[in-house]
């Protein structure tokens, strides 16, 4: 514990016989390392305090209806036991770990590490230092929205991407959302169309294929270099769409069915390829494939804010190279997934789609009643899972459902957005790929795609979107958790890269990058 039990003798052991050169003595360097701490801690605490909105659904409705509670147990209406349910508000209240364990369970699933929710970090923002806007409510029109969008793409998951612009299933899909007025979705001329279709609303998440090109080309990795064939789940393997199954998988019991995989290796080609990736995918995944393929590229990818771009004698490594990089990008994830921690927990508490998805089923077949917005009721979605399926409840792309942890936001989508951030900080987002590539039909193979130019700044964006909407694939997050989430992810870099702005010996003009709302930034 940073010499913890030594005498000042022992820390200042040998100092007459050091052999080191450089502007600064070992004590002068001491003090200058503790300045260089302290101003970063000076300057996240001086920051001004957030507040924390919530959405008011918790204290709305006394029965929890608009909460997150899988895992817990439930009432055969799929509403939590309140017993239960509050046994987890004063554990989350107190933070004492005994009584996390005091939590009662519905059956053998465990929730997921809320008390990430309360660890502190020595670099970057502290988790509780970051604000996020209220998720829509349970009863709004936003939500009904978004729920609509989640039924579309259930039914959807196995639409190629590249018949997107011709399958009925996609056209209904855009026609349909196109008539709520508040679908937060990418619009053309006001409506929603096959080309913006379970698209982000970033820059460059309109321009070409749907999948970024960071998610297909090969990944170099040493000496060898790999492609991005992945494991994927067979046509119409879909979940809970039975209401014994889904109750059973609320109160935490395990699965009773296993997903069914196919045989073949493919490239992503539709959104239940792309569910499953953000299935099987660690933490950073996405962001350290980018990365090595960017790095692939040479020096006229790096960001010309790079100072040894400007060197005549000097290259980066330790600093300014790809150790440094690599790290950044790296370590963005657990903070990014601290602050996520905490929003779900301590403020929100949201519940997942899945969730809702009961709560419609009770709904229209009349076994409760719930303040869910008409407008969900008007879309053609709601009568195509009913046909298909035979309930309302909303098919899961995994036999598990969602996490057991709330819903807002994506922990995948703070952590991607984090990720992306530091990558737009040290790399050109105007360089153009090279050889950007479509993947076939089949998946097997990667095509050469001809369409308009993709920069390195658009095609990261878009894996951000990729990463994040993909879980909405899968039937686990809503698109408000996608979009809010990256964008607390790109908080959590930024305040990283603020608090290391001045450990560097280099002339360095500072990170300069596009954020996601497409404003540029200095720090």
């Amino acid at each position: 514990m940073s010499g913890q039990g030594s005498s000042p003798n022992e820390l200042n052991l040998n100092l007459g016989e050091s052999c080191d050169i450089g502007p600064a003595g070992a004590r002068k360097r001491r003090q200058e390392a503790f300045q260089v701490r302290q101003d970063a801690t000076l300057f996240q605490r001086n920051l001004p305090l957030p507040g924390h909105p919530c959405n008011g659904d918790e204290f709305l409705y006394p029965n929890k209806i608009g909460n997150y509670s899988k895992a817990l147990p439930h009432n055969q209406l799929g509403e939590v036991n309140l017993n239960a349910y509050q046994a987890m508000i004063e554990a989350l209240t107190t933070g004492n770990p005994e009584d996390f364990e005091s939590i009662p369970l519905g059956g053998v699933t465990k929730l997921t590490n809320p008390q990430a929710a309360y660890a502190f970090e020595l670099a970057g923002p502290d988790s509780h230092h970051l604000s996020l806007i209220a998720p829509p409510a349970f009863s709004s029109a936003q939500i009904a929205s978004e729920m609509a969008e989640l039924y579309w793409q259930a039914l959807t998951r196995d639409v190629y991407f590249m018949d997107y612009n011709t399958n009925p299933l996609t056209i209904a899909a855009a026609s349909d959302l196109s008539g709520f007025a508040d679908f937060p979705g990418p619009k053309l001329n006001g409506e929603v169309t096959t080309g913006t279709l379970f698209r982000g609303n970033m820059p460059g998440d309109l321009v070409g294929p749907y999948i970024s090109q960071f998610l297909w080309q090969d990944i170099p990795f040493g000496a060898a270099k790999f492609a991005q064939r992945q494991r994927t789940t067979i046509v119409g393997d879909d979940h809970l769409t039975m209401y014994e199954e889904w109750l059973n998988i609320q109160n935490g019991f395990a699965p009773a069915a296993q997903n069914q995989f196919d045989p073949v290796l493919r490239y992503i080609r539709s959104g239940r390829d792309l569910g499953e990736w953000v299935h099987r995918d660690f933490s950073c995944q996405g962001v350290l494939t980018a990365c090595l393929i960017l790095l692939g590229y040479g020096k006229d990818a790096l960001a010309q804010t790079n100072p040894y771009l400007r060197s005549a004698t000097q290259l980066g490594f330790t600093t300014f190279g790809i150790p440094h990089i690599l790290d950044f990008v790296a370590r963005a994830a657990r903070v990014a997934l601290e602050a996520a921690w905490f929003q779900k927990f301590l403020v929100h508490r949201q519940l997942r789609p899945e969730e809702y998805g009961g709560r419609v089923q009770n709904l229209l077949t009349g076994a409760s009643d719930y303040p869910i917005n008409s407008q969900l009721f008007n879309s053609q979605a709601v009568s195509e899972i009913f046909n298909k399926y035979g309930t309302y409840l909303l098919p899961q792309a995994f036999v598990e459902g969602c996490p057991t942890h709330p819903s807002y936001p994506s922990g995948h989508a703070v952590y991607t957005g984090a990720g992306v951030t530091m990558l737009k900080a040290f790399f050109n987002e105007s360089f153009v790929i090279p050889n950007p590539v479509l993947a076939s039909a089949d998946g097997l193979s990667l095509l050469p795609y001809s369409g308009p130019p993709l920069a390195v700044g658009g095609e990261l964006n878009k894996l951000a979107a990729n990463i994040a909407i993909g879980r909405n694939f899968a039937g686990i997050h809503w698109r408000s958790d996608a979009s809010e989430g990256i964008k607390l992810g790109e908080a959590v870099a930024i305040r990283i890269l603020e608090d290391y702005r001045d450990t560097y010996n280099e002339d360095f003009s500072g990170f300069s990058f596009t954020k996601f709302d497409g404003t540029t930034i200095i720090i």
